[in-house]
């Protein structure tokens, strides 16, 4: 299975004209991020059957620079987003990586979906394209992952990320979930909670290759 076959079935049992047409308008008259070829590059870079890991964000960053369809990360030359930068740190606390791009295309190389909840955003306005229909299209990824796979680490930062285990089946994946890595409330639980190593031992636990979490050299 593929995920043109997943977006077929979604397709054919939720209409997303009304999206469609929205976002076509804003592209045209407004500055979105990502570029319209970076939408799906989740998809483009972890093929469904290679999905170990799925990290769940909400909409993308809305500067300049910065969102290029993977939640979390931003492209090579751009700042460290805050939470980004306390991710890395909870990774080099947690198995000793010290990462020095905030560009994560390995991650999704390797089999870990970095997912938006929403996957576009009007330039400096978060949430800006929230309620559009992204969160329906992106509920069937998780829901279509969940049924068709087996051994998932779903990693669910915060409540809004947390609110989705009611779409995945816990009987045959795993559930790691803290509170976000943002500044806000990285100090209430994110720090010491260990989802990189939590992560591979259940991978290597059901014989599945880990995550290699550190920059490829």
């Amino acid at each position: 299975m593929e995920w043109a076959d997943i977006f077929h079935d979604i397709t054919s049992r939720h209409d997303f004209q009304a999206m469609h047409d929205f976002l076509e308008k804003e592209y045209t008259t407004q500055i979105v991020y990502p570029d319209r070829e970076n939408i799906y590059q989740a998809f483009d870079l972890t093929p469904f059957n290679k999905v170990k890991v799925v990290i769940l964000g909400q909409d993308p960053y809305h500067g300049p620079n910065q969102a290029h369809g993977l939640a979390f990360s931003v492209q090579p030359n751009a700042k460290f987003p805050p939470s980004l930068r306390n991710m890395y740190k909870e990774l080099q606390d947690d198995i000793g990586c010290v990462r020095r791009s905030p560009h994560l295309q390995d991650w999704a190389r390797e089999g870990v979906l970095l997912l938006n909840t929403v996957l576009t955003v009007r330039k400096g306005e978060a949430h800006s394209h929230r309620d559009i229909g992204w969160e329906t299209f992106t509920d069937e990824v998780i829901q279509a992952v969940s049924d068709n796979l087996e051994h998932v680490v779903f990693i669910l930062w915060g409540k809004p990320a947390q609110q989705k285990i009611k779409l995945i089946d816990t009987s045959k994946h795993h559930i790691i979930k803290s509170v976000h890595p943002s500044p806000l409330s990285a100090y209430r639980g994110f720090f010491g909670s260990k989802p990189y190593s939590q992560a591979n031992a259940y991978l290597e636990e059901h014989g599945i290759e880990p995550v290699n979490w550190c920059e490829g050299e």
